[in-house]
């Protein structure tokens, strides 16, 4: 197997069966080949969140919430939060989405009444068994298949990226699906 800048190949070929080898010209790409690859992933993540909802009438942030809830059930709002990597006030306005299509039940704790206990209802595990592909979608999937050398590299290159564009980073707090 070919191995280019690290073990990222050898890592896709584990959790694959088809793997793309890049050429040559790959390694000495240009901004056009650059930015295909940017329409794939993004285009590979929508149509993840449509098949989501199509499947299941809600949100992938909804279903990966529910899954976060789920895996630990009486997860406060600011533990969701963390979990999913969102301001606190997106996951407060998921929690309220999910509470009125009765996915999730709200517990106040006992000894300080402005923290929660989040359970999932009968309802949610039912639907939970629809979702297709990974409850957190597929970005942040294949992201943590990544060796550490490939993602400080991502990560390092991406950083050189938004500041080029002067986006605002505070986006990053936002869940795709929502974007």
């Amino acid at each position: 197997m070919t191995t280019v800048g690290g073990s990222f190949y050898d890592a896709a070929h584990r959790h694959h069966s088809t793997v793309f080898m890049p050429s040559q010209r790959a390694l000495s790409s240009s901004p056009s080949q650059v930015l295909r690859r940017f329409r794939v992933v993004f285009n590979a993540i929508r149509n993840h969140f449509h098949q989501v909802e199509k499947q299941v009438g809600i949100s992938a942030a909804q279903v990966w919430a529910l899954s976060a809830i789920r895996a630990e059930p009486g997860i406060g709002l600011g533990g969701l939060a963390g979990r999913m990597d969102i301001h606190q006030s997106t996951a407060s306005n998921l929690v309220k989405t999910l509470l009125r299509n009765e996915l999730i039940l709200v517990e106040k704790d006992a000894h300080d009444k402005r923290h929660v206990h989040l359970q999932v209802t009968p309802k949610a595990l039912i639907l939970l068994k629809d979702v297709p592909g990974p409850f957190e979608g597929v970005l942040p999937d294949a992201l943590a298949k990544l060796d550490a050398q490939t993602l400080a590299r991502l990560d390092h290159d991406l950083s050189l990226l938004i500041a080029l564009i002067q986006a605002d980073e505070t986006a990053g707090r936002l869940p795709l699906a929502q974007m």
